[in-house]
């Protein structure tokens, strides 16, 4: 049977942290969906469309990693993909909490579903898409945060305001 992981984030702006978890989640799997979250509650800075794109511009490399869109119940969405596994990368304590309540959630859910934790590679233990978008709005530089790709669409969003 084929391992498939989902990796849920909003990923506004995909980071190297998520990157690192991504690329290290392909390695473990037989197959990882990116699969960016479409809330409609939140004002991110980038559209649902922009951030699959440029998902998939820096996941391009990696043959077993697909990027996708989804809004609703993440149990329902790994059900129509028949994934078996959620990815998630931890930084702190902190994130750690609100993922196992998450993890329990979905189990609830859906007894099939394993969440796999990753520990945040201690480069970006500290990094998050909020923190980069406040550095990037004021033109500082965030090129070892952000793959290239990212930094220039960064730039360019920050400009047109």
């Amino acid at each position: 049977m084929m391992s498939i992981a989902v990796c849920p984030g909003s990923f506004d702006p995909v980071t190297k942290g998520h990157l690192d978890i991504i690329t290290r989640g392909a390695k473990v799997f037989d197959k990882v969906i990116v699969a960016v979250l479409i809330n409609h509650t939140k004002q991110p800075l980038f559209t649902t469309e922009e951030r699959i794109d440029l998902l998939k511009q820096v996941t391009n490399h990696l043959p077993n990693v697909e990027v996708d869109a989804f809004n609703g119940l993440l149990v329902d969405y790994m059900k129509v993909n028949k994934a078996n596994a959620i990815i998630k990368g931890l930084r702190a304590v902190s994130d750690f909490e609100y993922e196992m309540q998450m993890a329990s959630i979905n189990r609830l859910l859906d007894e099939e579903i394993e969440t796999f934790f990753m520990m945040t590679n201690n480069q970006y233990s500290f990094l998050s898409s909020s923190i980069v978008k406040e550095i990037a709005k004021y033109q500082a530089d965030v090129s070892s945060l952000v793959p290239p790709i990212v930094e220039e669409a960064l730039q360019r969003k920050f400009a047109a305001k």
